[in-house]
């Protein structure tokens, strides 16, 4: 009784683990969603950055043999990456919904092309040592940002530009702030954390990047962002809810419910993917979004 008692808490403990491992890119993902969207600027475009910032990461840390210069290099990607995006949807005010899948439908053709030219490789880059990837910093890290997250949002006059930005912009703009300004922050900033989660993908939880390997990530950490109601800390729970369905998904491969067959692996790995599903259609009409949430503003 002893022994099995000892294999279930040390098999829950493993669960635990990797729930928290394989949810750190989504919580830097969220996190960069929710600096736009509480700013007003729809941000579809998680996934792109997440992938480039992947990319950069994986290129940068086996070039560099450092990690922290991977995770550089996936910062400034994301941030450039957001840049542009910040360009089209702010200062042209482009439809965002459109840009956003622009920027995803380009990283997912860039990656493999930069792949290939730099690495002779269009489906991954070489596999890094041991040193050259992360062990748990961005486990660390991330709820490190949380937290400032928290304190930032409602404890700082900055936090309540973000803040005024996406509910009442015109009242920002009366008070002299210019509401662009706080966006483009905002949208950069977005940048930043999703590439800083791309990288936790492919130098924390894998040893190199691989083609499209964020695989709807950047969409789970936006369904997150909804179903925590955009606050910081329920947004990250919501990202724990999401990694434990990937951690469990990974463990139950292979397991065996009736007679000698082992349930299809398929059915097994779509289990993330139905839970997103399934709190998008029971939250989303629930979930208040911030007011001007994809209204561009002319003239700031």
């Amino acid at each position: 009784m002893t022994f099995e008692t000892s294999g279930a808490v040390q098999t829950i403990a493993q669960i635990l683990g990797s729930t928290l491992r394989v949810s750190t890119p989504l919580i830097f993902a969220a996190m960069g969603g929710l600096l736009s969207e509480r700013s007003g600027v729809i941000q579809i475009a998680l996934e792109g950055m997440m992938l480039i910032g992947a990319f950069a990461a994986a290129a940068v840390a086996g070039l560099a043999h450092s990690p922290w210069c991977g995770a550089l290099a996936a910062l400034v990607a994301g941030a450039l990456v957001a840049t542009v995006y910040a360009q089209f949807v702010i200062s042209w005010r482009a439809n965002q919904i459109v840009a956003g899948t622009a920027i995803n439908l380009l990283a997912a053709g860039l990656t493999p092309s930069l792949c290939k030219n730099f690495f002779d490789s269009s489906s991954a880059t070489p596999s890094l040592e041991i040193g050259e990837r992360f062990q748990y910093a961005p486990m660390v890290f991330v709820w490190c940002f949380v937290g400032l997250f928290v304190f930032w949002i409602q404890r700082t006059p900055s936090g309540l530009w973000l803040r005024f930005a996406g509910e009442n912009p015109l009242a920002l703009e009366s008070a002299g702030v210019r509401v662009n300004r706080v966006r483009w922050f905002a949208v950069i900033g977005s940048g930043v954390f999703a590439g800083l989660g791309g990288a936790s993908l492919s130098i924390f939880l894998a040893s190199s990047f691989s083609r499209n390997m964020t695989a709807g990530r950047g969409f789970m950490a936006l369904a997150a962002l909804i179903f925590g109601k955009w606050q910081p800390l329920a947004a990250a729970g919501a990202c724990l809810l999401f990694g434990l369905a990937d951690a469990l998904q990974i463990r139950l491969q292979g397991v065996v419910l009736w007679g000698s067959q082992p349930v299809p692996v398929q059915f097994i790995q779509i289990l993330p993917y139905a839970l997103t599903i399934l709190v998008l259609a029971g939250f989303v009409g629930h979930s208040r979004a911030p007011r001007a949430l994809g209204l561009p503003l002319k003239n700031s």
